[in-house]
């Protein structure tokens, strides 16, 4: 059984058992998180799709650790004008493992 979950304004197909990077989410490690904003439940050749949620349908997942995503640099430049600027930037973002979904 799979499922298509809408969180930090992104949109992923988890099965039970995966484990997703997603954007920060504010619980601790260890904890269980119920991701209620489920789009789309499939088994098999079935699929039932939300218009726009699936009602009843949920995934639970367990936090196992925040963190920060690779730098990205950010450097802007106007020729002959002496202007240089340089940037980075990390996204914080915390890691799950799915346990059940529920349809």
């Amino acid at each position: 059984m799979y499922a298509v979950i809408k969180t930090g304004g992104k949109q992923y197909r988890v099965v039970a058992g995966d484990k997703l990077k997603v954007e920060r989410l504010a619980a601790e490690p260890g904890a269980e998180v119920v991701l209620d904003k489920v789009l789309a439940v499939g088994e098999g050749e079935s699929l039932k799709i939300g218009k726009p949620l699936v009602s009843g349908a949920s995934v639970k997942a367990t936090v196992v650790a925040h963190g920060l995503g690779d730098k990205v640099r950010i450097f802007k430049l106007r020729r002959r004008k002496h202007y240089k600027k340089s940037q980075g930037h990390r996204q914080p973002y915390t890691e799950l493992q799915i346990t059940g979904i529920s349809a």
